[in-house]
């Protein structure tokens, strides 16, 4: 049908099915039908670990992007940025400015707050090995259920098996251990440097930026920056969810599906 497709990119230590969901609804889409592909970074999902975990680093993975682009022969998409996917879409207008036709970034701005990456580390650095699905289910559910209470046990049986994997006979995280180093050296007490200017690159097209109502990651004054620098910026609020919305709940995917709705490529 000639739309432009839809292109994934996930979260810092996540993989392509964050995007299971919001996928099945554009490809088998009732009016406008779109091809989606979703991208594992280096070290996450079915993509090979790095020997060197210094690449594990979003200029490294913006330019393996453009590289699968190009395999892809993908001239221009809608990106869908989760978090670090979406710090990787701001990059790509410097990279490859005519590549993105609209942006939708999942609860990441310019500005990112020290106390939300301190959880993150906190986290990977601490990652429980379940003994079963069951436990794994009830360990992201222990860990979450405070910022994210909106969800059903569907969506934390999804959360769970989006982010492990069981690998030889163990369920375990699906990432390489080492991302974890790339957050050691960083100083949350320090102001973290912004990204204004990629985020500029982006007033060109359509954007949504989706918040989720208890995000430590993305504070609303950004958002409101980033509305007066692109005028035309459509900004949602996904209410009982933290960092970052699952994009196949109610919540989130509505404000997706509206703002797709209206592209007329």
């Amino acid at each position: 049908n000639g739309l432009a497709p839809v292109v994934c990119l996930p979260g810092l230590s996540r993989n392509s099915r964050d995007f299971l969901g919001l996928a099945h609804h554009f490809a088998n889409h009732a009016k406008n039908p779109r091809r989606v592909y979703a991208f594992d970074f280096r070290g996450r999902g079915l993509s090979g670990h790095d020997k060197d975990w210094r690449n594990y680093n979003v200029l490294t993975e913006a330019d393996d992007v453009v590289s699968g682009l190009t395999a892809l022969n993908i001239e221009h998409a809608i990106f869908v940025g989760t978090s670090r996917g979406g710090i990787v879409t701001m990059l790509l207008t410097a990279m490859r400015p005519g590549a993105i036709r609209a942006a939708i970034l999942n609860d990441i701005g310019p500005v990112i707050e020290g106390a939300g990456l301190t959880q993150i580390r906190l986290y990977l650095k601490k990652m429980p090995r379940p003994r079963d699905w069951t436990d794994a289910v009830a360990i992201q559910k222990t860990v979450m259920d405070k910022s994210f209470t909106a969800l059903e046990d569907a969506d934390w049986a999804f959360e769970a098996f989006g982010r492990y994997r069981e690998i030889d006979g163990q369920i375990r995280p699906d990432h390489d251990p080492a991302l974890v180093r790339t957050l050691t050296d960083i100083d949350l007490g320090e102001r973290l440097p912004t990204m204004w200017p990629q985020f500029a690159g982006l007033k060109r097209v359509p954007v949504l930026v989706l918040r989720g109502e208890n995000s430590s990651l993305l504070a609303e004054e950004t958002v409101r920056t980033m509305r007066s620098i692109h005028p035309s910026l459509t900004a949602a609020a996904v209410r009982g969810q933290g960092h970052a919305p699952m994009l196949h709940t109610p919540g989130a995917l509505a404000p997706v599906e509206g703002f797709v709705g209206k592209l007329k490529f």
